[in-house]
């Protein structure tokens, strides 16, 4: 039977109780008990929304960001540096754990404190020149670039988000395993193999990670009570579908496979009750449509016509779908024998 979420304010859960026949005076009880369960749950709302935009800046400040500047740095510099936030933040983290409202805060802090741990890692290695394979040069090199020396990065972050899940059991943590996770999919394939990969070799290793990563997803989920394989299951399809986008053979029968398969994204998406599958199966056929019909039609004024067809028969096909998801996702509960509940 499929779940449905309403929302009640205090005077309606007042009204309610009173309607059941029940005490008022369990009233005010019930509403703190619910209002301080809702509060550590991940919303779409300004708070939520500032608590995420704010730690992914940090992330991507002491990553992604970071400039040739920070090579000025010797080796303890950066280790000190790194785990100075690391530390800052878990204590910070840890303080506010137990205050359920903010809780998604104190996650979000060690999750930050986890992504510390790369540039950890690449000063201690610089400073004492311990190396998995050759020295990979400026630590603003490790996102872009694959190479065998960032191994032991990524295997630190995947141990820190593990011990920080096992104090801190926030979902999101998942997310700079899953993605240290990919990176080591390459970066360790390459220090076995002792080779740098092609491009096609590389759209390859990412599409087997990414099937490895939602089966994986697929056998945890639902096995708990906070939802930790929605990270799995967003970064698996990310690398699945990236590398089977990028993987271009210009063999027509590979695309009308490509096609396919995200269209089984969309029938995976209703046997298991998971809109990630739904989204990126759609974006897939989307693409492929989009790529036939320029094949076809580019150098046709016709061009924008058959595209505004395709645009205007989605909306058509997702309307139906919004019609009849009910009956569609009962069918696939009683078909696979999976409880028909609402997940992202």
């Amino acid at each position: 039977m499929k779940k449905r979420t309403i929302q009640i304010g205090e005077e309606q859960l007042q009204k309610a109780v009173t309607g059941a026949g029940l005490s008022p005076e369990i009233t005010g009880r019930l509403w703190t008990e619910l209002s301080t369960a809702t509060e550590s749950e991940p919303r779409f709302e300004a708070a939520h929304v500032g608590y995420y935009f704010g730690s992914l800046l940090v992330i991507g400040a002491m990553g992604w960001f970071m400039t040739s500047g920070w090579d000025s740095f010797q080796g303890w510099q950066l280790f000190a540096i790194a785990a100075a936030y690391a530390a800052i933040f878990v204590v910070v983290g840890a303080r506010l754990w137990n205050r359920p409202m903010f809780r998604i805060p104190a996650g979000l802090l060690v999750t930050m404190a986890v992504c510390m741990v790369p540039l950890a890692v690449y000063g201690l290695e610089r400073q004492f020149h311990l190396w998995p394979s050759t020295d990979p040069g400026s630590y603003t090199r490790f996102h872009p670039y694959i190479n065998a020396s960032w191994v032991l990065m990524e295997v630190a972050t995947v141990v820190a988000a593990i011990v920080a899940l096992r104090f801190f059991p926030f979902p999101f943590l998942t997310a700079p395993a899953a993605y240290a996770l990919w990176y080591m999919s390459m970066d360790a394939t390459a220090l076995i193999f002792k080779r740098n990969w092609t491009w096609q070799e590389m759209c390859k290793i990412s599409v087997a990670f990414g099937l490895a990563m939602l089966i994986v997803s697929y056998l945890l989920d639902r096995r708990t009570t906070l939802d930790f394989s929605f990270w799995g299951y967003l970064f698996g399809l990310l690398t699945f579908t990236g590398g089977l986008s990028l993987l271009d053979s210009g063999n027509q029968l590979a695309k009308i496979g490509y096609c396919l398969i995200h269209l089984a994204m969309i029938a995976v998406a209703l046997v298991i009750q998971r809109k990630v599958f739904l989204i990126f199966g759609g974006l897939g056929v989307f693409c492929y449509l989009g790529n036939e019909a320029y094949g076809y039609f580019r150098d046709s004024v016709a061009f924008p016509f058959v595209l505004s067809f395709l645009g205007i028969a989605l909306i058509v096909v997702a309307m139906q779908f919004k019609k009849h998801e009910a009956a569609l996702q009962q069918w696939a509960a009683a078909q696979f024998g999976v409880r028909a509940q609402r997940l992202p």
